[in-house]
């Protein structure tokens, strides 16, 4: 096994390698000239900047938080642990966004010379980057800590310091970026479309090039750091539990504890290979058609992993049970995924539009009832998992399970990224006026990219349900481990104990808050956004008929203060809550309240994410000619369904994964001083 300890390093730095070729390839596509590198620029430009005060307020948090931890009993090795999270976190998330705004522009000129085919693998490459580097990063940062104390139970604890660093990073991305692209893309929306009467993506309105870097710095970034804190989370929750495993338990599933503590980073290994074979796929069959091409690389990739990982699982020393855990979670997260993209892109959609001919109130009541709606699967699936995996392989099983649903998140994240490169490529083609059939192209990309965006997030969302479960259930266990070592008993989560009820309630309120915090940040900064759009229409001479440009800088900025400064209480509030609640009303409290805040976040966070997209993609219907087309009531009616919508699925909505995963994470990292 020792010589097998160094793989995820080198296959880490292996994914690195591919993730620069891919870029390389990318870059080396037409970015164009004139007015279109203008604008990509512009929107280059705004991502930059932003990412660079975001990460700089957020370097704050996190030197607080490394002094915190390095003072504290868990000592300076958990703070490095901290460090190397948040670096690794950070990273991915800067590298994924830079590529994908020098794909935007490449895209849009493909669309322009070359068709269809041309642009949707150079899409894809700018996505591939964010994947690629979400999952090598990640194998990176945790095969050396494994390196230096996995192997040994008695230091594993150490390793939970990283998927602390990632979550925090994560939190913060997130919920800044979501905020800066919500907040645009309401203001733009609501003046340029409703008011004004003019296309999504004209250059006449102030707000587009801010909408644009929104796509950017919240669907990449901020995404990619949401996976990435799901994929580490998992891991570092598996090899928790089979750090704390009884020798009876152990001797059911392996031929020793170092083979169960090692699997979670053998799987996600070799599913980074799976990923690249995925992405290679893509290529090859982009040439038939997009939906056809990322279908077949998605789906391929998982198949594959399956079968490889029975293999792996038999060579190391595990037994089937092991292989039906992670079969369950790779299962499991593609019926997730399907039955979003099915409420998201299916017949509700059409009939959701439909219901614009009476208004927009009907709009928003037929999908918030869509959205309410669609969570029934998705929860049966995530309840299925737990039962079978568990079943087969106790609490390891869940674990495991969710390094199986997220073993292949290079083909996953690559996907879903492809989504906001298309979508800025529409806007480019837009602005710089390349004509309606590249437009008709980037719309098509666009399209699809809607739908592999939404099943990226149910797939998010169901990950995080279970890497949560697997953190809480690993926090159990150490605080447990550590009673008894010191003479204590066990905990025992009693729903009928008082103080269990009490902390499930208190969890049940912070994905409330959250929600609430996030909302009121998009709103407050659309307020100031649309007051702005319309001083520029009414006071620059000729900016309507065209003849002047607008002020895209003064949007721009509105957006990133309105997002610098509303992410500090959310993510306080998520560090700070089970801090508060652990040491204040004890261990078992704190264990009631992680379950109560993991259901309210799944719950919420499927209603928001479907219903936001299904919103979304009404109106993307009506826009293509159909119950009246463009500029008729039916159209203003979806518009301002897509426009609630927007925070709910790319604001709100997603910070409900990443909550539930800091608090889990959080309170396993401060497990063993509770005691």
């Amino acid at each position: 096994m020792s010589s097998l300890n160094y793989l995820p390093v080198m296959l880490g730095v292996f994914g690195l390698f591919c993730a620069f070729l891919v870029y390389n390839k990318m870059k080396a596509a037409p970015a164009g000239s004139g007015k279109v590198v203008e604008i990509g620029d512009q929107i280059h430009l705004g991502a930059m900047v932003f990412m660079k005060a975001e990460y700089s307020r957020l370097a704050v948090f996190c030197v607080i938080c490394i002094v915190a931890l390095g003072l504290s009993d868990l000592g300076w090795s958990t703070a490095s642990a901290f460090f190397l999270g948040a670096i690794c976190s950070g990273t991915a998330g800067y590298i994924g966004m830079y590529a994908a705004t020098k794909a935007n522009v490449r895209t849009a000129t493909a669309a322009q010379d070359q068709g269809a085919s041309a642009a949707l693998t150079v899409a894809f490459f700018g996505g591939s980057v964010m994947g690629l580097t979400v999952a090598s990063m990640g194998l990176l940062g945790l095969g050396i800590l494994y390196l230096a104390f996995g192997g040994d139970p008695h230091t594993a604890h150490v390793i939970h310091g990283f998927g602390m660093g990632a979550s925090s990073v994560a939190l913060f991305s997130r919920v800044g970026g979501g905020i800066f692209t919500k907040s645009a893309d309401v203001g733009a929306d609501l003046v340029g479309k409703i008011e004004a009467g003019i296309p999504e993506d004209d250059p006449r309105n102030p707000g587009v090039i801010a909408d644009n870097v929104g796509d950017n710095v919240g669907d990449v970034a901020g995404m990619g750091s949401d996976i990435f804190e799901s994929y580490c989370g998992s891991m570092i929750a598996s090899i928790a539990i089979a750090a704390t495993m009884s020798a009876a338990t152990i001797a059911t599933l392996a031929s020793s504890q170092e083979v169960l503590m090692f699997m979670p980073l053998a799987l996600a290994s070799i599913g980074l290979l799976c990923s690249i074979a995925g992405i290679f796929a893509v290529k090859v069959f982009s040439a038939k058609s997009p939906e056809v091409a990322l279908r077949i690389g998605t789906m391929g990739a998982s198949l594959l992993f399956i079968a490889v990982a029975y293999v792996l699982i038999t060579q190391l020393g595990g037994t089937i049970n092991l292989w039906i855990a992670v079969l369950t979670g790779a299962i499991g997260g593609i019926i997730i995924g399907l039955v979003t993209e099915y409420y998201t892109g299916g017949a509700p959609v059409r009939k959701l539009a439909k219901d614009g001919e009476t208004g927009a109130a009907t709009v928003l009541i037929s999908g918030l009832a869509l959205g309410m709606q669609s969570v029934a699967i998705p929860v049966i699936t995530i309840a299925a998992i737990i039962f079978i995996s568990s079943l087969y392989a106790d609490l390891y099983g869940v674990g495991i399970a969710a390094v199986g649903m997220l073993a292949t998140v290079g083909i996953t994240m690559a996907i879903d990224a492809y989504g906001p490169v298309a979508d800025n490529a529409g806007g480019i083609a837009e602005m710089a006026g390349m004509g309606e059939e590249t437009r008709e192209i980037t719309d098509s990309l666009d399209e699809l990219g809607n739908t592999t965006a939404a099943i990226g997030k149910g797939f998010a969302i169901g990950a995080a349900a279970l890497a949560a479960l697997a953190l809480i259930s690993a926090y159990i266990e150490t605080v447990n481990v550590e009673a008894i070592r010191q003479g204590g008993q066990a905990m025992q989560l009693i729903i009928n104990d008082p103080i269990v009820l009490v902390g499930m309630f208190l969890g049940g309120i912070f994905p409330f808050l959250v929600s609430a915090m996030t909302m009121t940040a998009v709103g407050d900064a659309a307020f100031d956004m649309i007051h702005e759009i319309r001083r520029q229409f009414k006071e620059i001479p000729g900016l309507l008929e065209g003849t002047a440009q607008p002020d895209t800088a003064r949007c721009v900025d509105i957006a990133t203060k309105a997002a610098l400064n509303k992410m500090i209480m959310p993510g306080v509030l998520a560090v700070g809550a089970p801090v508060v609640v652990g040491f204040g009303l004890g261990p078992v409290a704190l264990g009631g309240m992680l379950g109560g805040a993991l259901i309210c976040c799944v719950m919420m966070a499927l209603m928001m994410a479907n219903a936001g997209g299904a919103w979304d993609n009404a109106k993307k219907f009506v826009e293509k000619g159909n119950l009246g087309g463009k500029g008729s009531d039916v159209h203003t009616a979806v518009v301002v369904g897509d426009t609630v919508g927007d925070p709910l699925k790319d604001t709100s909505g997603p910070s409900m994964n990443i909550l539930i995963n800091v608090m889990a994470i959080v309170s396993l990292v401060i497990a063993p001083l509770l005691v």
